[in-house]
């Protein structure tokens, strides 16, 4: 019973991931936007994936091992029930079309404790999710754009 409700608990804090994605406001200045979040497009992810203060990235064609840095720590936070998103500074994985693998650096805190998203795949208009063992499919128009990080100023 304990698992289920784990489960079933994972399974809501995605779904209002995803909601709050398509409830954030549109970035303002498209100008904003690295390579990086181009680079997602070229592999069939929307450029939501990543947030706005990234400041440079690698990417291994040939194995698809890549690296994403902020410019710093980045928090976002979901409403309606004030979940916690959390990147690190350095985000890692291995990246092929429509897959994302062995993702590090990517968290969510839900019911009091910190889930990482492992993976991600792109499946026509829909994005599934691994949080280890657990998956949950979402619209990709939900990660349309580029989130602000808690805190950022708007550039003047």
């Amino acid at each position: 019973m304990a698992k289920i409700l784990s489960l079933s608990s994972i399974l809501l804090f995605i779904s209002l991931f995803s909601l709050s994605s398509a409830s954030t406001t549109p970035n303002p200045s498209p100008k904003s936007l690295t390579a990086a979040h181009k680079e997602l497009t070229n592999y069939g992810f929307p450029i939501g994936l990543l947030p706005t203060n990234v400041r440079d990235y690698a990417v291994d064609r040939a194995s698809g091992n890549f690296s994403v840095n902020l410019s710093d720590l980045c928090k976002i936070i979901l409403p309606p029930d004030n979940y916690l998103a959390a990147y690190s500074k350095i985000i890692t994985g291995k990246i092929v079309d429509n897959r994302i693998a062995e993702l590090d650096g990517i968290r969510v805190r839900a019911f009091f404790k910190w889930w990482s998203i492992t993976g991600i795949r792109s499946s026509g208009d829909n994005l599934v999710f691994e949080v280890g063992m657990v998956t949950a499919k979402y619209p990709s128009k939900n990660f349309d754009e580029s989130p602000d990080c808690e805190g950022a100023k708007a550039d003047t």
